[in-house]
């Protein structure tokens, strides 16, 4: 692992990780991987060890909710249901011991286990689950885009950014689930969706 990791950061790629189970997610660390995920098992040892390797976690806590939510219908076996009430619980305990820790996290959502467009219910998930709304913005803006390498184009509004941006009609801070009504979109400096008049 750290042979392919060594070989891709000289490359100037990042290196992903899925990883479920504790050793998993501590080999991955140690062999110099930037982000984790699911990071469901992750313990006090693979916190500290994150925290040193400035290694970041994507923890795609919402999957649960709808996993519970539409599973049976969907045609998830009753087993695979058992498993995921036991695992997404304690995947959730993890990310609040893990924001507790000051692991670095970003915004991850597992993109195919629900529908397209569910993404944003994950802000709501992380307040739930210990962070505060601006924590769960930055963890989708400024904390990805230096995760991924990206810090000097993407993640704030500053001149020379690309101008990506999204507006809703409410306080994200206040309520976050308001980031699952977007109102405004701008892409790259263009209007793409505006509020209807």
């Amino acid at each position: 692992m750290k042979a392919l990791v060594d070989e891709a950061h000289m490359l100037g790629l990042r290196v992903a990780v899925h990883a479920h189970g504790t050793a998993g997610i501590k080999d991955a660390i140690r062999a110099g991987v930037d982000t984790i995920e699911h990071a469901s098992l992750a313990d006090e040892e693979a916190f500290a060890l994150a925290k040193e390797h400035g290694t970041w976690f994507s923890m795609d806590i919402y999957d649960d909710d709808y996993i519970l939510a539409e599973g049976e219908k969907n045609g998830v076996f009753k087993e695979s249901l058992e498993k995921e009430r036991s695992i997404g619980l304690k995947q959730r305990q993890t990310f609040q011991a893990a924001v507790k820790a000051g692991v670095k996290m970003i915004f991850g959502t597992d993109a195919g286990v629900y529908p397209n467009g569910f993404n944003a219910r994950q802000f709501a998930t992380m307040v739930k689950w210990g962070m505060t709304p601006v924590q769960a913005i930055q963890a989708a803006t400024v904390n990805a885009a230096e995760a991924l390498g990206r810090a000097a184009d993407v993640g704030a509004i500053a001149p020379g950014r690309y101008g990506d941006l999204i507006g809703v009609v409410g306080d994200p801070l206040q309520d976050v689930t308001q980031l699952q009504s977007v109102a405004f979109v701008m892409k790259g400096g263009d209007v793409v969706k505006a509020p209807a008049k």
